[in-house]
């Protein structure tokens, strides 16, 4: 799956001095409602996916069906635009080394989390290299789950990725040009990316690089349809 890591979102990583989130580590995707942070978030899974690592998605939001029913629709949406051959094996790979696990109805917890995947590690032997957390009400998380989510990512040595829903209009930012509603956090994340909407295309632009200064503008292009790199 070389040709899709050419054109994956993780791209922008490219543009790091890290090059990765890295183990142990959070990082978080914030956009604003309808431009595409779910899809977003499961091209980063697929990212990892591809690479033959195993990947738990987490969703605050849907059930489990809808959740795989969102990677099978991105998937053959893959297929087509990257000509892919052989997809079922690729899809089968996909299934084999990715679990969805939902909490509804304000049933998260890290503690609850620990030992799910404490239980996947015993009972089915199934330990991940990367978290993906999607719906997590960020304004309504006290500071104390995101330093427990820290430790988690650390005790089970995986990255974690988030998604952050953004307030409609142009978001409050700090001095360091964090937007709402991370920035009261963003010490917690050692990667902060935001997706950017213009009439004609999508930009992912990188908002914080672990400890290391970021230059302006670093961004890379998405096509606004496939939230493929273009250019």
């Amino acid at each position: 799956m070389k040709d899709f890591q050419k054109v994956s979102p993780l791209r922008i990583l490219e543009k790091s001095t890290h090059g990765a989130l890295g183990r142990g580590n959070l990082g978080v995707l914030v956009a604003r409602a309808g431009v595409g942070k779910t899809a977003c978030l499961i091209h980063i899974a697929f990212d990892k996916l591809f690479r033959k690592e195993r990947l738990i998605h987490i969703s605050l939001e849907d059930i489990p069906e809808k959740v795989t029913s969102y990677y099978n629709v991105i998937y053959y949406d893959l297929v087509k635009a990257l000509g892919w051959k052989g997809e079922d094996e690729t899809k089968m790979l996909i299934d084999r080394n990715r679990m969805i696990l939902a909490y509804l109805n304000q049933s998260f917890s890290v503690a609850r989390l620990r030992q799910n995947m404490r239980n996947l590690a015993e009972k089915i032997d199934f330990t991940p290299d990367a978290l993906i957390v999607d719906g997590l009400d960020f304004p309504k998380t006290p500071a104390e789950t995101f330093l427990a989510l820290k430790e988690l990512a650390g005790e089970f040595q995986v990255e974690v990725w988030f998604s952050a829903l953004s307030p409609s209009g142009v978001p409050e930012t700090d001095e360091r040009g964090i937007p709402q509603p991370c920035a009261h956090v963003a010490d917690q994340f050692s990667m902060i990316v935001q997706l950017l909407p213009t009439p004609s295309a999508l930009f992912l632009k990188l908002l914080k690089d672990h400890d290391t200064p970021v230059p302006p503008d670093t961004q890379v292009r998405l096509d606004p349809n496939t939230f493929l790199v273009t250019g």
